[in-house]
């Protein structure tokens, strides 16, 4: 079997579907990456794999329908040249438009990962309800080409079908997330705690309002008042489009509130080991890799009570909830771990059992492999064992 994955960005595909493809190819299984050029490292690790590489064209914020015609006929293209026989795509536009090129060019099977439902479902202005209006015109054109739909919580899938774009007669399936390599995140020791240093906050994720980065700088400002030893860390990639952080907040943020911005790495690992608690005030996620790699790495998490963070964090056993859009409850979660750090510990190492009783990249590779009926001996069994 020849399998496509498709994706937006070079460095996601190999930071979250290598071991998807590694089990693949084990498997016997020829595999094609597909991603928007421009990305050489995230290209050779692909390429390492024994992945060949095809690249196309993608806007991934902008809402340019010529340019998004453009993604749609150079997909249509590769798919007719490299003739897979399953396309496996995630994220929002390569699977609107991948799923529709891949039905125009006769894929036989076509499945899709909803990873997050991202700022067209937002709608709390006249400008993302036209957005979101789109969006669910698209999504439900492209969705009814696809074989099945993975979904990574339960809330997305009742949102898809309130909105009408899956019906009941929908293949609809579900994925821990991309899970995580729990080898690759292997448990670290953790920094000295106060007296000897200071408790230690990171926020890591690209910096979009919906990732609650605002309220985080503000639950910083309130914390500091109390504890000025208190570290607030925030680390993640700037974002220029829309819903993105400006420049100005950010220096604001670093210049009032005690924020140390570390900018962005394609290795997260060091900065996890030098935290202590993971923060991820988010407006809803599909199922967070950030806390999944804390967890591994036995790091609590604080984090909001929306979808896809309450599906990895369990209040009071391995991080903390709080309500949304709440900068105060934030602090007031956060200042538990400043009261009590013995819970650090504690907490993450409840995390990590977590992450690897439920997360195991390993796992869910294999489970997604399974339910997609791709052949996969080693695949078949590991899901058995998990279930």
């Amino acid at each position: 079997m020849k399998i496509l994955v498709l994706g937006n960005q070079g460095r996601s595909v190999a930071n979250f579907w290598t071991v998807l493809m590694r089990q693949a190819r084990a498997a016997g299984h020829d595999v094609v990456c597909c991603v928007p050029g421009g990305d050489p490292e995230a290209d050779a690790a692909i390429a390492a794999l024994g992945v060949p590489m095809r690249h196309y064209d993608l806007d991934r914020k902008g809402l340019n329908p010529v340019s998004d015609a453009r993604s749609f006929w150079q997909l249509r293209r590769i798919f007719r040249e490299e003739r897979p026989d399953l396309l496996f795509t995630s994220t929002i536009k390569p699977v609107i438009y991948g799923c529709l090129a891949a039905h125009a060019a006769g894929v036989p099977h076509i499945y899709a990962t909803i990873t997050g439902l991202g700022y067209a479902f937002e709608s709390d202005s006249f400008f993302k309800k036209c957005i979101h209006a789109l969006s669910v015109l698209l999504y439900r054109t492209a969705l009814r080409r696809a074989e099945g739909v993975f979904f990574q919580n339960r809330d997305d899938i009742a949102i898809f079908r309130k909105d009408g774009i899956i019906d009941e007669s929908a293949r609809v399936l579900t994925a821990r997330g991309t899970g995580v390599d729990i080898r690759r995140f292997a448990a670290a020791p953790l920094p000295d705690l106060p007296p000897q240093g200071p408790v230690v906050f990171l926020l890591v994720g690209r910096l979009l309002e919906a990732k609650g980065i605002p309220e985080y700088a503000e639950a910083a400002r309130i914390l500091r008042q109390k504890w000025p030893n208190a570290a607030f860390r925030l680390l993640g990639p700037k974002e220029s489009g829309l819903g993105g952080i400006s420049d100005a907040d950010l220096a604001r943020w670093q210049r009032e509130n005690g924020i140390e911005y570390l900018g962005e790495t394609r290795d997260v690992r060091p900065y996890m080991a030098a935290c202590h608690v993971l923060v991820l005030p988010s407006w809803r996620e599909g199922t967070p890799t950030s806390v999944m790699e804390a967890m591994s790495m036995g790091r609590p998490a604080v984090v909001t009570d929306v979808p896809g963070c309450r599906e990895v964090v369990r209040d009071g056993e391995n991080g903390r909830l709080c309500p949304v859009r709440d900068p105060e409850a934030l602090a007031r979660a956060m200042e538990h771990f400043l009261e009590h750090p013995e819970d650090i510990a504690r907490m993450g190492a409840k995390g990590r059992i977590l992450a690897e009783r439920e997360f195991d990249a390993e796992k869910v590779a294999g489970r997604i492999l399974a339910d997609m009926h791709v052949p996969c001996p080693a695949c078949d069994r590991m899901r058995e064992q998990g279930d």
